[in-house]
């Protein structure tokens, strides 16, 4: 799908007025489907997608996803560590007519160590050279670097939404979830919304915990500390196959598939991407 006819679906969607509500609400599903979710659509079939990535649209439901999280093409849309662009690949074509991209990259400089400073780097070099070749797509998007233990994503205020996809275990384990959130609150303008997806452990689990699972009450704990509330949960990235029991967490699952020696690969790829919490927060808007 090209870019023109992007922008057209996207100015349908725009001219809708009901979309337009103060508390940033999906529209009602017509037909099945949210308008949102409508105009997403010519963007997830867009030929510039990874087949890779296009593959894994039944375990992450980014059209749902994103209507839950209400993400219109006129907002200002920060996603938290884009990774190899999944998510990055679909927002920043969606938003670059009406809206405004951001993706917010670990700082190899401030990484706790050498490892992580490279991989960082060779992160971030790979996202923004993807970005580079495509200007019709990426040219509007922006990419910036943050220190993690002490993050800062922008102008307080001047975001709408905060996206965060599989990455509050990481921050958990390295003790940076409360800054993290903190970050979250400074940046979103008030009534913004803050959208979290995150592999779900069966309940809370201890500090020393590796297995990649948060409980989800835990996730909820760290948002309403830095000030949100949370106004709804979905079950759209539900897995009930997955039994969060395995031998090398959640890492063992797809896409990962780091399968002990000896293991069914087979019957790991059975049970598909892990269980996942998502959930919406509001900045309070007084």
């Amino acid at each position: 799908m090209r870019p023109s006819l992007i922008a057209c679906a996207l100015a349908a969607l725009l001219a809708a007025p009901a979309l337009f509500a103060h508390d940033h609400a999906p529209a009602p599903a017509a037909a099945g489907q949210s308008a949102i979710e409508r105009a997403l659509a010519p963007v997830l079939a867009g030929d510039w997608r990874d087949p890779a990535n296009v593959a894994r649209d039944r375990f992450r439901n980014p059209g749902p996803t994103l209507a839950f999280f209400g993400v219109r093409p006129d907002m200002a849309v920060l996603e938290i560590t884009p990774g190899g662009g999944w998510y990055a690949e679909i927002l920043a074509p969606y938003l670059r007519e009406s809206g405004r991209y951001v993706g917010a990259l670990n700082d190899p400089a401030k990484a706790a160590n050498e490892r992580a400073s490279a991989y960082f780097a060779r992160q971030n070099a790979a996202l923004r050279e993807r970005f580079a070749a495509a200007p019709p797509l990426f040219d509007r998007a922006r990419l910036v670097e943050f220190d993690p233990q002490a993050p800062v994503f922008g102008e307080p205020g001047s975001m709408d939404a905060v996206l965060t996809f599989r990455n509050v275990h990481n921050w958990r384990m390295n003790g940076q979830e409360a800054g993290m959130f903190k970050g979250f609150f400074e940046v979103l303008k008030p009534g913004g919304v803050l959208g979290v997806v995150e592999h779900r452990a069966a309940a809370d689990v201890p500090a020393d915990d590796r297995s990649g699972y948060v409980g989800e009450a835990q996730v909820i704990a760290m948002a309403e500390a830095a000030g949100f509330v949370l106004e709804a949960k979905s079950e759209i990235n539900a897995n009930p196959k997955d039994t969060k029991d395995h031998p090398n967490g959640v890492w063992t699952l797809p896409p990962t598939l780091n399968v002990p020696e000896g293991e069914d690969r087979a019957k790991y790829e059975a049970i598909g991407e892990s269980d996942r919490m998502t959930l919406r927060f509001r900045k309070p808007a007084g």
